[in-house]
């Protein structure tokens, strides 16, 4: 009740400062992988709007659509090195993302986990809220920089490092269903769900290591539809949209 009270009074944002998670598959193209560059635009545009508002905004963002490393474990690769090479896959990612947002004026810092001084500064909790403190957009490569991590669980920790507000994990889909809505039309979607609940119903809308560490931390997160318009805006400035994990 007394979020709904907030989403209906706000005329500003309610989030000072948001963890944006993406997945990779958000830039890919019509196939379904590589990197699109329009969509990439398309992708800055939203992350614009809302650095508009004023609100702070760090990015975690996948390489499903560059590498899948179990495609590699599958067919013997060594777990190790299939999360490495997807680790790699994320800071190009961030690359193209950060391209797109400064043709548009947005300053932006790519800051990776695993050292690649040529391309990406070194991630640093403290020099990552500065950036932030100075209206720039942050983007967050690199997973955390060990094997057996996903990118979910780099964004939980990463939200928790920089102090977020909230992890937004923008997909295809406008909310968490209680089975997928794709292959069945009888699916149900969840408004609101506690952290319990995520984790008990094994609902995969983010994996629980990184559900555990937002509960732990008391840290929301939302989940929502990055392609409906205005989703993100809706989102930072307190409107009911997709489905909000939290106690």
């Amino acid at each position: 009740m007394e979020r709904e009270t907030q989403l209906k009074g706000s005329k500003k944002p309610i989030y000072h400062r948001i963890l944006l998670k993406l997945g990779g598959e958000a830039l890919a193209g019509k196939q379904g992988s590589g990197i699109d560059p329009q969509r990439a635009e398309k992708v800055a545009e939203k992350v614009q709007q809302v650095r508009d508002l004023g609100v702070e905004i760090a990015i975690v963002i996948g390489a499903g659509n560059l590498w899948r490393g179990r495609i590699g474990i599958a067919r013997g690769m060594e777990r190790a090195t299939a999360d490495y090479m997807g680790m790699l896959g994320t800071v190009m990612n961030s690359m193209a993302l950060m391209d797109a947002l400064e043709r548009m004026g947005v300053v932006t810092r790519v800051m990776s986990a695993l050292e690649m001084s040529a391309v990406a500064e070194p991630y640093i909790r403290r020099r990552a809220i500065r950036h932030l403190e100075k209206g720039r957009v942050i983007i967050l490569g690199g997973g955390t920089g060990n094997p057996y991590f996903s990118t979910d669980t780099a964004a939980a920790l990463r939200a928790m490092e920089i102090d977020a507000d909230i992890v937004i994990k923008a997909t295809k889909v406008d909310g968490i269903y209680d089975r997928d809505p794709e292959q069945d039309a009888q699916a149900v979607r969840f408004d609101r769900l506690t952290y319990l609940d995520a984790l008990s119903r094994r609902l995969q809308v983010m994996d629980s290591t990184a559900i555990s560490l937002c509960m732990d931390n008391a840290l929301p997160i939302l989940v929502l539809d990055m392609w409906e318009p205005n989703s993100l805006i809706k989102a930072v400035m307190g409107e009911a949209v997709g489905t909000f994990i939290a106690e």
